[in-house]
């Protein structure tokens, strides 16, 4: 979390803020796990209000670097005070739904934290990690870093980020790959 810019009146709104925050109803249901949760628009229903009353706002973006979905979320004060806060995963799938389920997901997980909105995670139960840990290959580390490097347009190194989220490595092989995918991004749109 990113506190740099935070102010004391920020700090005191958000105290205020939180104290009459309910948590959100469940009203959707993950019909895999039989289970309900509360859906984007029912975290943003019960904590835009309350947050507007003491003159807080909540901006979220969002972006897809072709492996990683990420969302910045951003709390800020009228008086000018902000926090924030990114979260990232790899989504279950590329696509555009898989993107756009991973971006959902993620701005609700990090508003209601934002918020200190509590919420059962009945529809993340396919992000708990039930095989076990990935075990890094420096074989499959070097190809993979290899295939950035030869990626010659943009085109090239987003078929490349596709392979690399399908990729089942430890968490600082995750970290490399995206390192070196960023930086071939980069020095190809410098290009």
């Amino acid at each position: 979390m990113n506190i740099e810019r935070a102010t004391p009146e920020l700090f005191a709104a958000l105290a205020k803020a939180q104290a009459e925050i309910e948590n959100a109803s469940k009203n959707a249901a993950n019909p895999h796990f039989r289970s309900r949760y509360a859906d984007l628009a029912e975290v943003l229903n019960t904590v835009r209000p309350v947050l507007a009353k003491h003159g807080l706002s909540v901006m979220q973006s969002t972006a897809f670097d072709g492996a990683m979905v990420s969302v910045e979320t951003v709390l800020a004060h009228s008086s000018g005070g902000s926090v924030s806060s990114t979260a990232s995963c790899v989504p279950a799938k590329t696509d555009a739904q898989g993107v756009g389920a991973a971006t959902t997901y993620l701005r609700r997980y990090a508003l209601a934290a934002m918020a200190g909105v509590a919420q059962e995670d009945d529809d993340g139960n396919s992000a708990a990690h039930t095989k076990p840990a990935p075990v890094q290959s420096d074989t499959v580390v070097q190809e993979a870093m290899a295939r950035i490097a030869a990626a010659n347009d943009a085109a090239a190194l987003g078929e490349v980020g596709a392979g690399l989220a399908k990729l089942d490595v430890d968490e600082g092989a995750k970290r490399k790959l995206r390192a070196a995918f960023t930086a071939r991004r980069k020095a190809l749109e410098a290009a």
